[in-house]
């Protein structure tokens, strides 16, 4: 009983662990116009710089190691179609639109008696951020900011502005609302852009200098990183400018790879271990996210993951021996007791819908991600 106790104080712990970067940029000192670098990109690595988070704009920053270098390009391109996404990276998959809403143009949205109305992003309202506070993970800043200014406040002194991802959070907002006595609208991370990477990924992070994008002339339709403080004060923010201008660009590589054969879960992770390093743990959203935008591509409609139950002691562990902190679990799999005398049971994650994990038996034969050191 005490080294049970033991282990799973243990594997608590390793829930602060702090996970490796999952993808590896490359600087090409070598000026090229946006086509030319997306083609150099994609044939020598994955693709053009994407970019999720601050954590990996200061990994894109490293890479450039400033050798004199004033801008240089990455994988965002503007695009015909808008479509609405958070601020933190994540897709739409779940809207609250009041009735009648989105009834403009607009591009930002705000909550009001939780139900959300599109707004000029240029307008002030107070705001929701995200947190790390244990009871809600909320915090309400009491400040008129406009959704760009807000969302930089949050950033820099929270994680980002509030996502809201199903009717639950929606419900727990409103009642944080309610609860700090909150009269006026604020406004949430949603927001609507026609940029989109290179490689197609679901990553809605923007890292925009102020009064960007202008589109000045109507012809910049591409995104380049400022390294020079001669034209801002932000080093590392973005502007759009033409894509037919040649700059130095970053690539990037994924550790992530989507394997196209059907293989049941012991033969994918032989195959991981033979041609990469494992099957693909998932400690994060950040790495959910990445996950995600592998997925799509599968032909199979489930993805096998390194996930396994320890039957002896009904727990869900990744293979390298973490506890599952970070919880994506589809309705009613990975939270009750699984029946292991039957058969072995390990996780996958649903290729369509909301892409969350399943558990199945070990022998169904699915594709699968290797990740690589």
């Amino acid at each position: 009983m005490e080294q049970t106790l033991y282990l799973i104080l243990l594997l608590i712990a390793l829930c602060s662990v702090s996970e490796c970067v999952q993808r590896q940029y490359h600087f090409i000192n070598v000026k090229k116009n946006w086509t030319e670098a997306q083609r150099f990109c994609r044939e020598n690595y994955t693709d053009l710089a994407t970019v999720d988070n601050m954590n990996d704009m200061n990994e894109l920053k490293k890479s450039v190691n400033d050798g004199g270098v004033r801008d240089i390009q990455i994988g965002l391109k503007k695009t015909s179609v808008d479509k609405w996404q958070w601020s933190s990276g994540e897709p739409a998959l779940y809207l609250n639109w009041g009735f009648g809403q989105p009834d403009s143009g607009d591009e930002c949205a705000f909550m009001r008696d939780g139900e959300w109305h599109d707004w000029s992003c240029s307008n002030s309202l107070t705001f929701i951020c995200s947190s790390s506070n244990m009871n809600t993970g909320l915090v309400f800043v009491n400040q008129m900011k406009n959704w760009r200014d807000a969302q930089s406040y949050c950033r820099q002194n929270h994680i980002d502005l509030v996502s809201v991802r199903n009717q639950n959070e929606n419900q727990q907002i409103q009642k944080f609302i309610n609860d700090s006595h909150i009269s006026n609208d604020v406004w949430i991370g949603l927001f609507r852009d026609s940029w989109q990477w290179s490689d197609q990924s679901n990553s809605s992070f923007r890292y925009w200098e102020s009064g960007q994008p202008n589109n000045a002339g109507g012809v910049e339709n591409c995104t380049m990183i400022y390294f020079s403080a001669i034209y801002s004060n932000a080093q590392g923010q973005w502007y759009d400018d033409s894509c037919n201008k040649q700059y130095p660009f970053v690539c990037h590589e994924d550790k992530l790879i989507l394997i196209n054969e059907t293989l049941t879960w012991p033969e994918a992770l032989r195959y991981c271990r033979q041609n990469y390093t494992d099957l693909v743990s998932v400690h994060s959203v950040e790495m959910q996210l990445r996950v995600m935008n592998v997925v799509k591509r599968a032909s199979t409609e489930a993805v096998w993951l390194g996930l396994h139950n320890y039957c002896q002691m009904n727990m869900w562990l990744w293979l390298s021996g973490e506890i599952v902190c970070y919880q994506n679990w589809a309705p009613g799999n990975g939270t009750t007791p699984e029946n292991c005398s039957l058969t072995k049971r390990k996780g996958a994650v649903q290729s369509g819908g909301d892409q969350r994990w399943i558990s199945l038996p070990e022998t169904h034969k699915l594709n699968f991600i290797c990740s690589r050191s």
